[in-house]
């Protein structure tokens, strides 16, 4: 065993080290990488042939986060790594995004990445790291991979540029990306910020790739290291007849061309692009028919492609007959569902989203258990794409990585303008019910419109937009504002930003073509900014300040802060007052110890409920002071005296002779349990604490009145 490691170090502290020869050795392609006592194992391995009839990269990327890399068990049934979580699919989401791009277009044979946290380091964010390390191991393999790429956090932490910071430096960051990207250009963003400005965060960009170039010498080093970087492999995974694809060109181009040329619907559209193609099928022999109809069908769909993206540039003009900047036509509605804590439905052309905002309480928090995230949220929107939206058919299940990712977005954009101080669990739910051009975007729109209708006193209103670019080897190009999800099909960059009247707050960024000078993405930033605030200003007319109040059946809630040694009176033996005062008033009370404090929240869509219970849980953690003047309630009679409760769960004596002023050898007839009766505390004693109590001190003295 002759492991060989390198080691990338830039002075910064950071030193990172890639290993390969140790371990995984039947991949096809594995590295370890090491910062810290954070360790990742990255494996490649690759069919040499490809299935029959595929004409994708059947590329898939798995990241997963080890349980013993943090020491725990996991809190599962099974106690073992089950699917991959919310989390651990965003990573790997990130990582496919940086490399599929980087492949040759005819390669489409099966390929697997896997991505293991084997060991953390507590301050150290593995995922900044899972793309170098993918990288490394694809660049010991013999696939055609035109790389290397790398991916590193860039934040801005105390008004200073960061590389790959640690954890909890994060908490100060006004902006934080991940960026991927290669020797020449970025490929990939993803990230959030707090009101940046467009030349903030090309700073921020240009920033980030310098260091991956860094990364990137390094990689070339590591491999020549393993003697070189290894012949590409050969392969024929896709069939070719320039006869065919000639005649495809010369039938279809001019015909995909004027149909493009004029505006249309998208199912009009389809149609017309798809009668093409039957007029050409017609001129197919029989044979032609059964041997080359899939090749047919494979350059009538390139045809397509460079006649529409020729029409955009030459015509400057859009599918839809839209200029290259502008927006759809926008409708929104807030207060659409009448038992909703907040809804708004959002509809942007062909594309709407119905979000709708459940306020909750700690109950309702969501429980993180992974090896990197353990806690609670009480915020998190879900966002649900169903098949109607585009007009299909397929069958109903759990979420997939493209709802995840697009959640996610809206998730991290609407987080910004959360008040700072909130009570509440907080549920964002965004149902596509259409889908012509990013719903992603769309869900911010409804879902920020939705927060301002539930009454929940958000910062500001959120937007955003999806823009496309289209470029040729001439140097020309077109940005495209609201692109169509046709356009984002055929373009050479999709982007999506989010922000607010003051500036950028979200951002997802997918370059696809080489060579984007930062003039061209400042360019399409400036007129990102132009169409968001359109949008924004769309949504104010409807809605532009959060409702006055909550809606009626929303649950009101209120909080107290006690000194920890009363919790365990609030919640009584086997919880039994606690639970008692919930019924009773028709409440949820949840207690949280922070320090030496309790911090009690009681929510109920009943006003009175609510104060009742409020009532109640003042009077347990309130101090007795003698002289105060209680409301009473008589709890048990004796011979020499009552019990009475002057508190919930406080009882005290009231001494026969402090019932009344005239002598008294006997209660009865005078008391009886459950009245109710102003008391004094007239004394406490100093070694028992037992109260004493009186009610004759506050009637008339009969010698007085005489």
């Amino acid at each position: 065993m002759n492991p060989i490691t390198h080691t990338l170090d830039f002075g910064d502290g950071k030193a990172i080290t890639l290993e390969t020869g140790k371990v995984a050795k039947q991949a096809h392609g594995s590295v370890i990488l090491r910062q810290g006592d954070t360790m990742i194992l990255a494996t490649v391995v690759a069919n040499k042939d490809a299935k029959p009839g595929t004409d994708f990269l059947p590329l898939s990327v798995d990241y997963q986060e080890k349980f013993a890399s943090v020491g725990r068990i996991p809190g599962s049934f099974m106690r073992r790594e089950a699917r991959l979580s919310d989390y651990e699919i965003l990573i790997s989401r990130i990582v496919d995004r940086a490399i599929r791009p980087l492949f040759n277009d005819d390669y489409h044979a099966d390929i697997q990445v896997n991505l293991w946290l084997l060991s953390s380091d507590k301050n150290i964010k593995p995922d900044a790291l899972v793309g170098l390390a993918t990288s490394a191991a694809l660049s010991l393999t013999d696939l055609p991979f035109n790389g290397p790429i790398s991916e590193v956090r860039v934040a801005k932490i105390d008004g200073t540029l960061v590389i790959n910071p640690y954890k909890d430096e994060l908490e100060r960051a006004t902006l934080e990306f991940i960026v991927a990207g290669s020797e020449h250009d970025i490929n990939m963003v993803e990230g959030e910020c707090a009101e940046i400005g467009e030349e903030e965060m090309i700073e921020a960009l240009k920033f980030a790739h310098d260091h991956i170039k860094k990364h990137i010498v390094e990689i070339h080093k590591f491999v020549e290291k393993t003697g070189g970087k290894k012949p590409v492999r050969e392969y024929n995974h896709e069939e070719h007849d320039e006869e065919i694809a000639k005649r495809v060109q010369e039938f279809a181009y001019q015909k995909v061309y004027d149909i493009a040329k004029v505006a249309s619907a998208k199912e009009e559209r389809s149609a017309k692009f798809d009668a093409v193609f039957e007029e050409f099928k017609a001129t197919l022999t029989e044979e032609e028919l059964s041997t080359k109809l899939s090749l047919a069908k494979k350059y009538y769909s390139k045809t397509k492609k460079e006649a529409v993206r020729d029409m955009v540039l030459r015509e400057r003009s859009r599918l839809d007959g839209r200029k290259l900047n502008q927006v759809r036509q926008i409708w929104c509605e807030p207060n659409f569902l009448p038992m909703a804590h907040g809804s708004s439905l959002f509809t942007r052309g062909e594309t709407q989203a119905l979000a709708t905002v459940t306020l909750g309480t700690k109950l309702d928090e969501m429980i993180l258990d992974s090896p990197m995230n353990q806690g609670h949220s009480r915020y998190y929107l879900h966002y649900n794409f169903p098949a109607f939206s585009t007009g299909e058919i397929k069958p109903n299940r759990g979420p997939g990585r493209r709802e995840i990712g697009h959640g996610n977005l809206a998730q991290r954009s609407l987080k910004r303008v959360l008040p700072d101080e909130n009570p509440y669990t907080v549920r964002i739910v965004s149902d596509i019910l259409e889908s012509n051009g990013s719903s992603s975007m769309a869900t911010v729109c409804a879902g920020s419109m939705a927060l301002m209708d539930s009454g929940l006193p958000v910062k500001d209103g959120v937007s955003g937009i999806a823009m496309g670019m289209i470029s040729n080897s001439k140097g020309e190009y077109a940005i495209l504002s609201d692109i169509l999800g046709d356009e984002d099909h055929l373009g050479d960059m999709d982007f999506k930003v989010t922000g607010t009247s003051k500036g950028i707050v979200g951002c997802q960024m997918d370059i696809k073509v080489d060579g984007l000078s930062y003039d061209v993405l400042t360019e399409a930033l400036m007129q990102a900014k132009e169409g968001r605030l359109h949008i924004l200003g769309e949504m104010n007319s409807a809605i532009n300040k959060p409702a006055a109040d909550f809606k009626p059946h929303t649950p009101r809630m209120e909080m107290l802060e006690i000194d920890s040694e009363f919790i365990g009176a609030i919640i009584g033996p086997g919880g039994k007052i606690i639970q008692q005062m919930q019924k009773d008033t028709g409440t949820v009370i949840t207690i949280t110890e922070k320090g030496n404090k309790g911090i009690v929240e009681v929510s109920s869509a009943n006003a009175e409920g609510l104060q009742a219970a409020m009532r109640k849980i003042k009077g347990i953690v309130a101090v007795p002071v003698i002289g105060d003047i209680y409301d009473g309630i008589v709890k048990s009679i004796m011979p020499y005296g009552a019990f009475v409760e002057y508190l919930p769960g406080k009882d005290g004596l009231m001494h026969i002779s402090e019932v009344m002023w005239k002598r008294l050898d006997t209660l009865e007839g005078v008391l009886t349990v459950g009245e109710q009766i102003k008391v004094k505390l007239i004394d406490i004693d100093s070694k028992t604490g037992k109260v004493k109590l009186s009610r004759k001190v506050l009637l008339d003295h009969p010698e007085q009145t005489s």
